[in-house]
């Protein structure tokens, strides 16, 4: 039987939300009026399908992404996001994931969210979930504001590896008996980091390299409960 992870890692888009929360927001920002509708629509969707692809520039995407943050003063973007997340995010928490999260923190395991959306997106959505620590990309805030910069390595591809890193070093723990949920390939550098790598709801390119691997392979969109779709059984009973 597979040991116990001590730590249970989650990408958050498309893992344990039936969507993408960077790309959403780009959506909601021109819902709302906040940005130019026609410029800013097209510009989110060529950065996404990028994304899928694998072949997303992240510097650029940033710059394209956080700006508007810059634009407003944070009590108008905290009250904008709090619309966000409770009509378009909540809708999309997959029961599955949050039952996946529950089962590792009931079994004392520790919980993280890693992804690639900043973390002005992902806190709330994090404290939604019951996840006590976030490892996100970082937007740069000085003077009570916004920059439209973002601080050191966006947590984006082997990003992801390099701040999984800092925070064990930071919290002396090593990452032996580790677990990482994610449904994208993007994350196949921290995937092939951690003892247990598990694809959920796997893209094309994720779904061959477990087969090809023999990684376990969940859906959280099928059921309730996590469905085992293929490799070793998971989470172990």
């Amino acid at each position: 039987m597979i040991p116990t992870p001590a730590l249970a890692l989650f990408d958050l888009d498309n893992t344990l939300l039936g969507g993408d929360s960077d790309y959403l927001w780009g959506q909601f920002l021109v819902e709302q009026g906040i940005v130019d509708p026609a410029a800013y629509e097209a510009a989110n969707r060529r950065f996404y399908a990028d994304y899928r692809q694998g072949r997303l520039d992240i510097a650029a995407f940033l710059e394209f992404s956080l700006k508007p943050l810059s634009e407003h003063p944070v009590e108008f973007l905290l009250a904008l996001r709090q619309r966000f997340v409770e009509t378009k995010i909540a809708p999309l928490i997959l029961p599955a994931g949050r039952a996946l999260v529950e089962y590792h923190q009931n079994r004392g395991d520790l919980v993280a969210i890693v992804t690639a959306t900043n973390a002005f997106v992902t806190e709330p959505i994090a404290k939604l979930l019951g996840v006590p620590h976030l490892l996100a990309t970082r937007p740069e805030f000085r003077h009570g504001r916004y920059t439209g910069r973002f601080v050191g390595i966006p947590c984006f591809q082997h990003g992801k590896v390099l701040h999984l890193k800092e925070w064990l070093r930071d919290k002396a723990l090593e990452p032996e008996r580790a677990v990482f949920y994610s449904d994208s390939h993007n994350d196949l550098p921290l995937l092939e980091q951690v003892p247990h790598p598990v694809a959920v709801d796997p893209d094309p390119v994720l779904e061959e390299v477990a087969r090809q691997r023999g990684w376990t392979v969940l859906s959280l969109r099928q059921a309730l409960e996590p469905v085992l779709l293929s490799g070793p059984p998971w989470p172990p009973r």
